[in-house]
């Protein structure tokens, strides 16, 4: 089996733009402000991209969520369950860019899947 890589990496933040400029000032990454196709700040921190979502269902304070990547996301959560974790978000498409899925792993750590656009 081949490795597969994150390719994503999520720090929840109450506010992200303020969050976003302490990484910046603190470890140089760099930030982007997007509204379309929804609200998102998004970081670069030399070869790992990310973002900073605001508190939600499935997103609480404290979490850093990473997303693997998935050329097919229902066979990846059938086996994800199948191996004892727990499908907690089905393939939701975000807009433009992919597709993605959340799970928690048999000691409960919320992690997601991410099936870019580019890969059909």
């Amino acid at each position: 089996m081949t490795a597969r890589p994150i390719v994503h990496v999520e720090i929840t933040a109450r506010n992200p733009e303020t969050t976003a400029g302490f990484y910046a000032e603190m470890f140089g990454w760099t930030y982007e402000q997007y509204s379309q196709p929804m609200e998102y700040t998004m970081f670069q921190a030399g070869n790992v991209a990310g973002g900073f979502p605001e508190p939600g269902e499935y997103n609480q304070l404290g979490d850093v969520i990473i997303y693997i990547d998935s050329q097919d996301l229902e066979s990846d959560l059938a086996r994800i369950e199948a191996l004892g974790g727990t499908v907690l978000l089905r393939p939701t498409e975000v807009p433009g860019s992919g597709w993605m899925a959340m799970f928690s792993d048999p000691g409960g750590s919320r992690l997601a899947l991410w099936k870019s656009a580019s890969q059909g």
